[in-house]
């Protein structure tokens, strides 16, 4: 009698496919350290069209600008005229006053990183809604700080609102590029520094060279 066990026939081998979230997985790491995300454009608009609280970056040294001078310029095919940057020169040689806009801009965030620039008030600050709205960016260094229209009160001016629980959203991590080079990258393009540039030529209705 041979009490030699006999060997079992090995277990059919079972092919395990990846999960689909498996196949597809990052191999990279999240994030790289000391490597920023690239900005893009920023909106820019007054501190009331945020629609929310804001805070302005604290150093008004290093963002927040000079007085710069703007137009908007009709854009063919958008509805909405574009914002651009103009020497103060060729603005004063060229275009009607009431069509320059002279103004400050500074580094803002709404809660949780929504960065833009804001638009601060320089000129005619005896005006209740340049005065309020400057007020705001002030308290906006240090405050979460939101700015409201009173007109519908038949009050000329913004409220100034702060949050109830400033600790209730964190503070801005702020970018580490310079000012000036988020201002370059939202004005590329749109920056007018010649007498035949094609925004200069379309405010004074003059024929562009297509060639």
């Amino acid at each position: 009698m041979n009490d030699t066990p006999t060997p079992k026939d090995p277990p059919p081998l079972k092919i395990v496919k990846p999960g689909f979230m498996s196949k597809f997985k990052s191999k990279r790491s999240p994030s790289i350290g000391g490597v920023e995300t690239v900005l893009s454009a920023l909106k820019v608009h007054g501190i009331a069209d945020a629609r929310d609280f804001v805070r302005l970056h604290p150093s008004e040294d290093e963002y927040w600008s000079c007085e710069i001078c703007f137009v908007s310029v009709p854009v063919k095919g958008q509805k909405k005229d574009l914002l651009h940057v103009i020497e103060d020169d060729l603005a004063t040689q060229y275009l009607p006053s009431n069509i320059i806009k002279r103004q400050r801009l500074a580094l803002a965030s709404k809660p949780h990183g929504s960065f833009f620039l804001c638009v601060v008030p320089s000129q005619n600050l005896d005006n209740s809604w340049n005065k309020s709205a400057l007020a705001a960016c002030e308290k906006a260094r240090t405050l979460w700080t939101q700015a409201v229209s009173r007109k519908d009160e038949g009050y000329e001016e913004y409220l100034i609102k702060f949050a109830q629980d400033q600790d209730a959203f964190p503070p801005p991590e702020w970018p580490s590029r310079t000012f000036d080079e988020l201002l370059e990258v939202t004005f590329r393009g749109a920056n007018i520094d010649t007498d035949t540039h094609p925004a200069l030529l379309r405010l004074i209705g003059a024929k562009q060279d297509l060639d």
